[in-house]
């Protein structure tokens, strides 16, 4: 994740536990849960008039669930409860949410799946240590798993789930009308954290790619104001990970280095506070360019692996 560029509507804070109207069929409340991370909090979406669908019920938190409840009517009802992935900031309510409502849980799956071969590999080796876990929601288990492309209906609306990994392996984005609720994989403020084995680089371009393509008319991110520019936000997005890239690839001509050498030098502009989830970007990043073959890791891959540059060198994964 980089540094937080707050401008526009990003600075002004709503507030929490108030629903509040984005456009016809679609409501936001914001969950109390503010951070370095989360910028304001978490941003739980309602679609629907009648029988409502929830996206990102949010951390498990009393009032955020008593918030969720008061915004339904009395002619309405919660019928589907859909999370975009499986992060402490957003997935856990679903189930409380979802036993007093009735409703069930949607989801790619749970906190283990969607991962790419090499990050399987990454995650299970015993003697390779990568890191990462960072706010993982392990106890997620959705009540139906949603397949790539699947269409949720209610009454007065459909939904599209588009999986979308590189942020975590399970990340969907959802399609409503015009418009797509993004979850962690766009945001307007600030980039994503993409932290190995959850995350992938190579996926999360891919995936940024995927909602290019798309030509949405807005996003509505899982925090931070709606991004009303898509294809200018994701293409800022891309070429930032690029320039990422050849800042890495241009440091190792000068030698071999580590992800959190490679942190410190390439994210000088950021609070202290947020180098370990620069490092682990960076990583990311070294995984994806060992991927391209482009450079290897001198010895067994792990979090404190040393990099250099390399032609053609066979994977040490």
């Amino acid at each position: 994740m980089d540094k937080p560029t707050p401008t526009g509507p990003a600075c002004a804070a709503p507030m929490p536990g108030i629903a509040v109207t984005l456009a016809p069929g679609l409501r936001r409340i914001l969950a109390p849960n503010p951070s370095a991370m989360t910028l304001h909090g978490t941003n739980t979406y309602l679609i629907g008039t009648r029988a409502l669908a929830v996206v990102d019920p949010g951390p498990d938190d009393s009032d955020h669930l008593s918030a969720i409840m008061s915004a339904t009517g009395p002619d309405q009802r919660i019928t589907h409860i859909l999370v975009t992935h499986a992060h402490l900031d957003h997935s856990p309510l679903a189930r409380p949410l979802s036993d007093l409502t009735g409703a069930p849980v949607l989801a790619y799956g749970d906190a283990n799946v969607g991962r790419s071969a090499i990050m399987q590999d990454l995650a299970a080796s015993a003697t390779q240590d990568i890191g990462g876990g960072e706010g993982v929601d392990t106890e997620f288990i959705p009540d139906i798993c949603l397949s790539d492309g699947a269409l949720v209906d209610g009454d007065d609306w459909t939904i599209e789930a588009l999986w979308t990994p590189g942020h975590f392996g399970n990340h969907m984005c959802f399609a409503w009308r015009d418009t797509i609720l993004t979850g962690d994989l766009i945001m307007g403020w600030a980039t994503s954290l993409v932290s190995p084995p959850d995350g992938d680089m190579s996926d999360y371009m891919a995936s940024c790619r995927r909602l290019a393509a798309r030509r949405s008319r807005i996003l509505y991110p899982g925090h931070g104001e709606p991004v009303t520019e898509p294809a200018v936000r994701i293409d800022a997005i891309m070429a930032h990970r690029t320039s990422r890239e050849t800042a890495i690839l241009a440091t190792l001509e000068r030698g071999p280095a580590d992800a959190a050498t490679l942190a410190a030098e390439l994210y000088q502009e950021i609070p202290v506070a947020l180098l370990p989830a620069a490092k682990r970007s960076v990583l990311a990043h070294l995984i994806d360019l060992t991927k391209q073959k482009q450079i290897s890791p001198c010895g067994a891959l792990h979090s404190a692996s040393v990099f250099q540059r390399q032609n053609s060198q066979p994977d040490n994964f």
